[in-house]
């Protein structure tokens, strides 16, 4: 009698913690390390509201520096201590080299371009490469075409920049590039970069529109260059074995509305870049909205040759994005 009661006690406890495991994996954290308002979270709070009103999912979000810099959050993501993330896409460079060809300097003119690459088949075939680092990629939302901010003088030729210490990401393309320009980059993680300017550390920094007018970095920034460098996509991922270990139909879900989500942040990004200049106008920043860009353009040409991209598959992966931006 008293192994029976054992035994159905160890069933019932069994039972419940099953149940809680189930009811555990329902709940799906996912960082950005930007404030609310801001572009990735406007994809991430989309991707909670869609995912929730179509399942049992719950989805909670960190945001902010609460789990540290985006490097710290695609490390936890790695380990599955979090489990999906929309991220900086330069911020990879150290997981997967393979990554730095989206960050390929004056890549893309246009968002039209930007979108016709990433969703033909080279984007795609990143986003599988991504598998190699532990991550399943699942949909590009975007932070936008990355300009130029200072605080010391006006910035219209690549000549004006020598001497500059430019923020940079946590990123050795980022680096270089900044260095083939003439400034002394200086790698920070978000949004260390804001202490950082009010502290004057740093003369400047480079990021889109989106984040200069929602961190008002009009207060310790007096000058913007509309370089447009960089286009700079968010790659919006999951733990790998974490998504494989679900269902076909929730994985299904789950990159479905990742997808919408992406779609319909980058629609709120384009739609509001005018307002964006308008307001960063408003509060004093000198802008140039037609720098030299050639000469920027003149000064990186040979960034190819760098060992950056000497990796095979690197190599091979940028010839693919170089042709098919050409197309």
């Amino acid at each position: 009698m008293k192994i029976r009661n054992s035994l159905i006690t160890i069933a019932f406890l069994m039972f419940f913690l099953c149940a809680g495991y189930v009811w555990a994996g329902q709940v799906i954290k996912l960082a950005v390390v930007t404030k609310p308002g801001s572009a990735q979270n406007i994809c991430a709070d989309k991707f909670r509201k869609l995912l929730e009103s179509r399942s049992d999912y719950k989805v909670k979000m960190y945001q902010g520096a609460s789990l540290g810099t985006e490097t710290d959050i695609l490390k936890k993501i790695q380990t599955n201590d979090v489990q999906m993330g929309v991220i900086t896409s330069a911020v990879f460079d150290a997981f997967l080299p393979d990554v730095r060809v989206l960050d390929y300097p004056f890549l893309f003119e246009s968002y039209d371009q930007a979108d016709r690459v990433l969703d033909g088949a080279p984007g795609q075939e990143l986003l599988r490469r991504l598998e190699k680092a532990g991550f399943k990629g699942l949909a590009y939302s975007e932070n936008g075409f990355r300009d130029l901010t200072n605080d010391r003088r006006p910035v219209h030729k690549v000549e004006d920049v020598a001497g500059l210490k430019i923020r940079v990401m946590e990123s050795a393309l980022h680096r270089e590039l900044w260095k083939m320009l003439g400034a002394a980059p200086v790698s920070l993680g978000w949004p260390d970069v804001v202490t950082a300017m009010k502290q004057k550390s740093i003369d400047g920094q480079e990021n889109p529109l989106s984040v200069i007018w929602s961190y008002k970095l009009y207060k310790t920034q007096k000058y913007l260059s509309l370089t447009r460098h960089v286009y700079s996509p968010h790659l919006n991922v999951a733990n790998l074995e974490w998504f494989k270990s679900l269902p076909d139909a929730d994985q299904k879900l789950i990159r479905q509305c990742m997808q919408e989500a992406a779609s319909y942040q980058k629609q709120w990004n384009r739609k509001n870049m005018a307002f964006f200049l308008a307001g960063i106008k408003k509060n004093g920043m000198i802008v140039d909205e037609s720098p030299d860009v050639a000469s920027f353009r003149n000064r990186v040409a040979k960034i190819q040759s760098l060992p950056l991209f000497q990796d095979q598959d690197t190599q091979e992966l940028l010839k693919q994005f170089l042709a098919a931006a050409k197309q």
